[in-house]
């Protein structure tokens, strides 16, 4: 099965390599790793980092987008169908159809349209013209700036404008577990560790118990020495998503340290599970 480079995300979904990887980050795609550690996307892989893109842009909450993106891989073929493929979403739903085949919403607003081609083997992934922008909404004006795309830009060039766009985010979308989780995991990055875990207890306080965002507080609570309130974190994680295999593993090499061979064997047999079902 073909797969893709970052740079290929690049040219054909016209997504930065700072977006892709804030994206992957946020976890609403887990590519596969190739030489040298690379990362590899599947089809599947790209057409959910641009349905994720534009369902951020639209101001969708992240638990609503995580919904979607399930629904839209349970429909995407593992390859490109010789009748192309078209795509579409209203609110938080997507639909796929085959061919020339349109999903047209009686009411509502576009936030993606797309046709998805091969042509003399290169993918082309186009947006309709009319579905490019939603229209303005009481919620979400259209000359309103959108604070978590610019963060996803700055990060990689400049990680302290980019903290001050999460915060714009996450003040603006306080359900959006997406900038909580980036804003605590760069201020962490920066050494700012007492300064993220508050910021994970106030996400975790408005957007509920979201997996990824226990997660980062779990390695957080890891790295300033933490150990008990790491491990639980890790378990609140894996409670709310058993397939959290990072979670899995994590937690094995805790239970390794602290003499708990029994628990480090189950979560590293999960962990291993779950990674082989991926390839």
């Amino acid at each position: 099965m073909r797969s893709y480079s970052v740079r290929d995300v690049e040219k054909v979904l016209r997504l930065s390599p700072g977006v892709t990887r804030g994206l992957i980050r946020a976890g609403f795609v887990k590519p596969a790793r190739g030489p040298r550690r690379a990362y590899r996307f599947s089809f599947q892989d790209l057409i959910v980092l641009r349905t994720a893109r534009a369902l951020i842009d639209a101001r969708v909450p992240a638990r609503r987008i995580r919904r979607s993106l399930e629904s839209l891989r349970r429909e995407l073929p593992a390859s490109v169908p010789l009748s192309g493929l078209a795509i579409s979403a209203v609110g938080d739903r997507v639909v796929v159809r085959d061919g020339e085949a349109r999903w047209q919403a009686d009411s509502g607003q576009y936030l993606l349209g797309l046709d998805v081609t091969l042509e003399n083997g290169v993918l082309q992934v186009v947006e309709h013209p009319a579905a490019a922008a939603a229209p303005a909404t009481a919620a979400a004006p259209a000359a309103s700036r959108d604070w978590f795309a610019e963060a996803l830009t700055l990060e990689p060039v400049d990680p302290a404008r980019a903290v001050a766009a999460y915060r714009k985010a996450a003040e603006e979308s306080p359900h959006n577990a997406a900038a909580w989780i980036n804003l605590g995991r760069l201020l962490h990055l920066l050494g700012k560790t007492a300064e993220a875990e508050s910021i994970y207890r106030r996400g975790l306080a408005i957007v509920g118990l979201d997996p990824l965002l226990l997660f980062n507080q779990a390695v957080l609570l890891e790295d300033v020495g933490k150990t008990s309130a790491a491990v639980a974190a890790y378990q609140s994680a894996l409670a709310a998503d058993p397939d959290l295999a990072d979670g899995h593993y994590n937690l094995a090499r805790i239970y390794e340290s602290l003499g708990k061979p029994q628990h480090a064997i189950r979560h590293l047999g999960e962990y291993r599970r779950l990674v082989s079902a991926r390839h």
